[in-house]
């Protein structure tokens, strides 16, 4: 299958926002606030709500504050919806009595920062040595062998992660997680961890900024942002079958068609998709293993956590219904955001009807 890169979003503004954007209109109508991922924060304010608002005259507010926070927010009734790329856990679904809705599709992963290197590998493994203090210059052996003919840096690696509670985070620490034991056994994985080395910033922007002014740095960033940094690249990261994948529209919507069967107020991990090889060698491959070959594997799905019982509930079922429409997740893909898969809109419409 042939990938071509998506193109650059127009809306550079949005890096830098992290406060809510109301969208004005001459007509009278309801408003809906929303507050969370910074990863979601520009499909909904350049998309969504201007889109919403023309329609119905019906006005969105969306703060980008972080997965933490908007499900702190959800959970304290301040907002009407809050977004999370991270499922909540157990312990946050029972004190915020939401129901979780899959509206949007996207990746997170690493970006860098090395004068004169424009394209760069990296395993699971890399990464993980990387944060945690064992690879320490871009030279590294474990580099240089997954980068060949790449002329790499004597030059310290400077790694940069999020400070505050992220789905980022959580998608990223969960490949980690589920490629290299160290990281399993010492560090873990969630919306906040204990960093073993690195500097900290807040949001996307923020993470995507500290990189772009550090030669010698690698973060891991919403890919959105990496498009509005022209200073920084994405790097391509290896899945399982040692295919070293960029986060393009088909990488990231292989991830999610590979997930076949979802749930009511489902929680739908992506991360890490598995690889079959072919029983007979030289085989052809299967459509399911193709779609294998080509997933990337930090793709992520964001979440709208709703109220089960919202005061606003018809207004509240009218914009999601509408931002899962296939005329508005068609409009995605310049904002890196993948149209969601068929058997994911039909749970989601349950959900979402059932509030």
């Amino acid at each position: 299958m042939q990938r071509t890169p998506v193109l650059r979003a127009v809306v550079a503004a949005t890096v830098t926002a992290a406060v809510a954007i109301p969208v004005s209109s001459a007509l009278a109508g309801g408003t809906l606030n929303g507050a969370g991922s910074t990863l979601v924060q520009p499909f909904v304010q350049t998309v969504w709500a201007p889109d919403f608002n023309k329609s119905t005259g019906d006005t969105v507010n969306y703060s980008g504050v972080g997965s933490s926070a908007g499900i702190a927010a959800a959970t304290g009734k301040t907002v009407d919806f809050g977004a999370s790329d991270a499922p909540m856990t157990s312990s946050q679904q029972s004190a915020c009595g939401c129901d979780e809705i899959a509206w949007a599709l996207s990746a997170t992963g690493p970006a860098f920062n090395i004068p004169g290197i424009t394209k760069l590998n990296v395993s699971g493994n890399v990464l993980a040595e990387i944060y945690l203090g064992t690879i320490t210059n871009w030279n590294d052996p474990a580099l240089k062998a997954i980068n060949k003919g790449a002329n790499l840096p004597n030059l310290k690696i400077s790694p940069v992660f999020r400070s505050d509670g992220s789905g980022d985070t959580y998608a990223f620490t969960n490949f980690l997680y589920h490629t290299n034991k160290t990281w399993a056994s010492k560090v873990g994985l969630g919306t906040q961890v204990s960093f073993p080395v690195g500097t900290g910033a807040k949001g996307n922007s923020g993470v995507a900024g500290v990189i772009a002014g550090t030669p010698s740095a690698i973060g891991y960033v919403s890919t959105f942002y990496v498009r509005q940094t022209p200073t920084i690249h994405q790097a391509a990261v290896e899945n399982l079958a040692d295919k070293f994948v960029d986060p393009y529209i088909q990488d990231i919507g292989a991830a999610a068609a590979l997930v076949t069967h979802v749930t009511a107020n489902a929680q739908i991990s992506i991360v890490n998709p598995v690889w079959t090889p072919p029983k007979k060698k030289g085989a052809a491959l299967t459509p399911t293993e193709k779609l294998e070959q080509i997933a990337y594997p930090i793709s992520t799905y964001t979440y709208a956590i709703v109220p089960s019982q919202p005061k606003q509930a018809a207004l509240l079922q009218q914009f999601l219904n509408f931002a899962i429409s296939p005329a508005e997740q068609a409009k995605g893909a310049s904002l890196v955001f993948a149209p969601l898969p068929k058997q994911t809109i039909t749970v989601d419409k349950k959900t979402i009807n059932s509030l």
